[in-house]
């Protein structure tokens, strides 16, 4: 089952990347780092219905990376996407191989987050 969640969201990762002309790499970072994120700060900042600070800051930030970065935008996601992988990896601290931990992290935790949220903006 977590194999198969991984190759999963691996593949649609992939078809994502291929869509846009990016790398996985750089899907992988946009998506984990920046979009999702977003989408939390948006709901966030919905749920407190405050002026959309969270969003807007995170969003400057974003633009502000991929600013910074413009012209190596490609090996600083490489570089990124490697930390990921290390911090993933650390888990076989506590028996979690990569693919585990890839789930448990980047898939279960974010929807678990969205359901709170959600959950929140209901109330």
């Amino acid at each position: 089952m977590i194999t198969t969640i991984f190759n999963k969201t691996a593949l649609l990762l992939v078809k994502i990347a291929q869509k846009v002309n990016l790398t996985y790499n750089e899907v992988n970072i946009i998506v984990y780092y920046m979009i999702v994120p977003l989408t939390w700060c948006i709901m966030l900042d919905l749920i407190f219905s405050s002026w959309p600070w969270m969003s807007v800051v995170w969003l400057a930030l974003c633009v502000a990376v991929i600013w910074w970065h413009r012209k190596d935008f490609s090996t600083w996601c490489d570089w990124a996407f490697e930390k990921s992988v290390n911090f993933l990896l650390w888990f076989r601290r506590i028996g979690w191989n990569y693919y585990k931990a890839s789930v448990i992290i980047c898939v279960v935790l974010p929807i678990a987050i969205y359901v709170i949220l959600i959950t929140l903006l209901a109330i």
